[in-house]
């Protein structure tokens, strides 16, 4: 009866996710309470609510200060610098271009928006791309590959998911699978260059006005500011907060919920210190911050029901039921090599918040680690790491400021997106971040 109701609500949850009939936020809440009470733990549901709130709260905090501090990073030029410097050393060379376009992806990416970063390489780089001839389509491609690797970062959408659906920390997943993601940079570096080589045997060298001068060839970043003494010292202090903070992230040295709190609050008072200022800081961003927040508790609430009426146990007790012991250790390998094909399908929390949780419990059942399953799923990426699916509007910002057709998009880059997957998951095996 339990394990029936637990799919009862999986499914209507999934079901409402994909019709739209109503928003993500309001399933998340509503339909697992209404099946608790009719299950019969309508005097429980206090608790097991603020159980699950609390436990994705420090989820929502860091990921609330990550994206007030890297959206301040971006609207002070921390970013333009290096904007300028690939564009100009890509020169007028396809190749060049193609490999610059993954790597100032790679660094904007950092902030963890999709919208943003989507923005800022788009705005800059198109333009270059028209003047050469590039096709917008290799433009989206790369952009989609290195930004999708990027949403693994701990702020970024897949992990933020992981963590809350699973009650874990980024020591738990987002470490032990940083050199899978290493593999992966280098492979959408390869990638960008393959991709490059193509259109410069297409179209040669072209000449390009150098970046500053005017000419056609010019990117859309902010123009340089005035190299005013106290800029300088503000533009150092920034470099320096950042690369502290991404060692602390690293090393796991504080909780990222303080570390990001801090940063943010010095960032804040360095870059923006007049209230005036700071207001427009919250006032531009924070209808951001606002819906990424209110999804991770809305989550909780998930979550809480279902770990607290034991829906998820029993589940998962049905799955190793169905499934032959000698397949229980493949759980996680199965589930890296599908998520990302699935995000065509599935919405990202839909799959983080629906099906993680109960593939987690159902590995913990074979006796293998929860963990792995959040790992593998984040190796996958799904919707929000490749922006390939029509179920999530990161997609359709990022082809609708090139003026790319979805299809074709998805066709271009299907391939290299399904590939970075792999070569995640295969160095994932081999440095024990995923078992057989």
């Amino acid at each position: 009866m339990v394990a029936a109701l637990g799919f009862a609500t999986i499914a209507c949850f999934l079901a409402l996710a994909f019709s739209r009939r109503v928003s993500v936020l309001v399933a998340l809440i509503l339909v697992p309470i209404a099946f608790a009470i009719v299950g019969g733990w309508a005097p429980d549901l206090g608790e097991m609510v603020g159980d699950g709130l609390l436990k994705v709260a420090p989820v929502a905090i860091m990921i609330a200060f990550a994206v007030l501090y890297f959206s301040l990073m971006v609207d002070v030029g921390l970013f333009d610098p290096a904007i300028r410097r690939i564009v100009r050393w890509a020169g007028g060379n396809p190749t060049k271009i193609a490999v610059g376009t993954a790597v100032l992806t790679l660094l904007v990416a950092l902030d963890g928006d999709g919208t943003s970063t989507f923005l800022i390489t788009i705005s800059a780089l198109l333009p270059i791309y028209q003047r050469l001839g590039m096709r917008p389509v290799v433009l989206t491609g790369i952009v989609c590959l290195a930004a999708g690797l990027m949403n693994m970062i701990p702020w970024g959408g897949p992990t933020v998911r992981a963590m809350a659906a699973l009650d874990l920390t980024s020591a738990d997943i987002f470490t032990p699978v940083l050199p899978a993601m290493g593999a992966g940079v280098l492979w959408v570096l390869f990638a960008a260059y393959m991709i490059g080589r193509t259109e410069r045997k297409r179209l040669g060298v072209t000449e390009l006005v150098s970046p500053g001068d005017g000419g056609p060839g010019t990117p859309h970043v902010s123009d340089p500011p005035m190299r005013t003494r106290r800029h300088r010292a503000v533009m150092a202090f920034n470099t320096v907060l950042t690369l502290v903070l991404i060692v602390i992230l690293l090393f796991q040295l504080v909780p990222l919920e303080v570390a990001f709190a801090i940063a943010f609050a010095l960032a804040l008072a360095v870059n923006r210190p007049k209230w005036a200022d700071q207001q427009a800081l919250f006032a531009k961003h924070g209808g951001n911050v606002t819906m990424v927040v209110v999804m991770i508790l809305a989550a909780g609430v998930l979550t809480g029901i279902l770990n607290g009426t034991g829906m998820i146990t029993a589940m998962a007790q049905t799955f190793v039921s169905w499934i032959p012991q000698s397949a229980g250790s493949l759980i996680p390998v199965i589930t890296a090599v599908t998520s990302m094909p699935l995000s065509l399908v599935f919405t990202p929390d839909a799959y983080y918040f629906g099906v993680v949780p109960v593939l987690a419990e159902t590995t913990s059942s074979f006796g293998g680690d929860p963990a792995e399953i959040g790992r593998a799923a984040i190796l996958g990426q799904m919707t929000t790491g490749f922006p390939l699916s029509p179920l999530t509007a990161a997609t359709f910002i990022l082809i609708g400021l090139s003026k790319v057709d979805l299809g074709k998009h998805q066709r271009f880059i299907f391939g290299w997106a399904f590939g970075t997957t792999i070569v995640m998951t295969v160095v994932a095996l081999f440095t024990g971040a995923l078992s057989l």
